[in-house]
């Protein structure tokens, strides 16, 4: 069993291995969403109740079905969820948020990001969607904000936005499918941290399967960046899982 961490200032309790549900995952489907909803829904209860109470999702891995049917078999309270849209408009946005608490099945969502920001303008021309999000966190509706970036100048705007709750981070030791180098990303990851936003990082083991010869060195690396809290993996099947879990728990007591 995994210990719990908090996430940054959030108010939120996850576990540092976070599931992932989009592997190669756009435009509707995921390696994981190709399982099936009652596959991944096994896999992501099979997951939960080994300690892993953090799960990823989005709008693009067209996973939301999966994980409303992985809801009906743990109490909602027990499991931490993160979706995102894509949407770049108030409306959009607005429309997405309701259509996410259907399709999820439940009446909040914990973190709500931005998804795929690429634009270090960012914070200003996404002010009326983020003004959005901010009423809906007012209300409880979503508990935490964030944003996932994929571009530098993006995510040291991140780094810079008070607005920002949380962020999916894309951190490495290669450097493979990430916004730059390790040497530049990390120290900006450390500094989100200190000033009270989540980390969690994405791309641990590269874009595909680049880093998957040594998953172990991979995941040893991305944990270890100071301010990281959690890691999410996209896992297919009970080995996988029960392999990530051993690399974390290893770490967890160091």
């Amino acid at each position: 069993m995994l210990d719990p961490v908090d996430l940054g200032l959030t108010g939120l309790s996850v576990s540092p291995l976070c599931f992932g549900t989009g592997t190669q995952g756009w435009n509707g489907r995921s390696n994981q969403s190709d399982l099936g909803i009652d596959r991944l829904a096994y896999l992501l209860n099979f997951a939960h109740e080994r300690g892993v109470t953090f799960w990823d999702t989005a709008d693009q891995y067209g996973t939301h079905p999966h994980l409303a049917e992985a809801l009906r078999q743990v109490s909602r309270d027990r499991v931490t969820i993160t979706t995102k849209t894509v949407s770049r408009d108030t409306a959009g946005v607005k429309k997405d948020i309701e259509r996410f608490l259907r399709e999820l099945g439940t009446d909040y969502i914990d973190i709500v990001l931005l998804h795929c920001m690429t634009s270090a303008d960012w914070p200003a021309e996404m002010e009326g969607p983020m003004d959005l999000l901010s009423e809906y966190k007012e209300r409880g509706v979503i508990r935490a904000l964030g944003v996932s970036n994929h571009d530098f100048g993006a995510f040291c705007a991140t780094a810079e936005s008070d607005w920002v709750d949380v962020v999916l981070a894309r951190i490495n030791y290669a450097g493979h499918a990430m916004d730059d180098t390790p040497d530049k990303v990390a120290p900006i990851i450390e500094k989100m941290a200190q000033s009270g936003k989540g980390i969690y990082g994405m791309k641990v083991v590269g874009g595909g399967s680049e880093l998957t010869g040594d998953p172990g060195r991979a995941i040893r690396y991305s944990m270890a960046v100071p301010g990281v809290h959690s890691i999410v993996l996209g896992m297919m099947d009970e080995a996988q899982i029960e392999e990530n879990l051993g690399f974390v728990g290893e770490l967890a007591l160091v």
